[in-house]
């Protein structure tokens, strides 16, 4: 094997030296074109006023309004890797598990940041990392700040109240109790209904959706069942169906309630108003 002049690798050594100090630059300069496919760091990108930095959005992203004007370029299992380059953003926030997404950004040398669906105080959490990673961190803690702050009201005004035992359902067939989807006891509906003076019936199920039979219903016996309606042409209030379980509870006693809106599904700015509606159904008297 020939011998590397010392020379050479002088000179190899500098090239990978300024290859990391210039990927270290990219990685910390303040990003002006992001692209953001998922709906919560899309609102919170222009809740922390970095709005009109955002060049592309998701397939889902629905709010604030100013989204429908941009260019839509897929979501979690569908993104168009093309569209998304063209774009030329110097950030692409996408999640953590889009492997393949990550190493196309990798090979057209794109940063990006990778978003973990986890519980809510990971919401604010990532408020303040994803703001500094583009360059507003004083409005991003700010903002944190204020959604921890409301979300600290709700709890202090349910403290010491009976938690009454609720199943929150944000799925189910149409007229029927098949395929009911719920809240387990991972993730940040669960923490939501918590935190809203809430007893989670599938406290123990630790995933973050639990489909459910109606024996498991049956077994699990809730005091209030809050039924989440997100889909925008989902307009109905019918929850008759589950007049077929007439020894549950919360059927018995007329504790079943629809709430409607994307908010609840939605791990973004708007959470901590999505709690407070949670706890204002479970405990109007705290909020006279």
């Amino acid at each position: 094997m020939a011998a590397v002049s010392k020379t050479a690798m002088t000179r190899a050594g500098r090239a990978c030296a300024a290859a990391v100090a210039l990927m270290a630059a990219a990685l910390q300069a303040d990003a002006t074109r992001v692209v953001s496919i998922i709906p919560a760091t899309t609102e919170m990108l222009f809740a922390m006023d970095a709005g009109n930095r955002v060049v592309g959005v998701g397939s889902y992203d629905r709010f604030p309004s100013e989204v429908e004007k941009l260019p839509r370029v897929g979501a979690l299992l569908d993104p168009d890797v093309e569209r998304i380059i063209a774009l030329k953003p110097d950030l692409v926030v996408l999640y953590e598990t889009q492997a393949e997404l990550r190493k196309s950004l990798d090979r057209a040398g794109i940063p990006y940041y990778a978003y973990t669906h986890r519980g809510l105080a990971d919401i604010t959490a990532t408020m303040r990392s994803l703001g500094e990673r583009v360059g507003v961190a004083a409005q991003a803690k700010a903002l944190a700040d204020r959604v921890e702050r409301q979300l600290a009201d709700v709890r202090r005004r349910v403290a010491g109240r009976q938690r009454p035992r609720t199943l929150l359902v944000f799925g189910r067939d149409p007229g029927s109790l098949r395929n009911i989807d719920a809240s387990g006891g991972d993730g940040f509906l669960h923490d939501m209904l918590e935190a809203a003076g809430a007893a989670d019936v599938l406290a123990n199920v630790h995933q973050q959706s639990v489909q459910m039979s109606t024996e498991m219903v049956l077994a699990r016996a809730p005091d209030v069942i809050l039924e989440l309606r997100y889909a925008r042409d989902d307009g109905s209030a019918d929850v008759s169906a589950w007049n077929a379980l007439p020894s549950v509870p919360a059927v018995r006693n007329r504790r079943v309630y629809v709430l409607r809106g994307e908010e609840f599904v939605v791990p973004g700015p708007r959470v901590a108003a999505a709690t407070e509606r949670l706890a204002r159904t479970l405990h109007p008297d705290a909020f006279k």
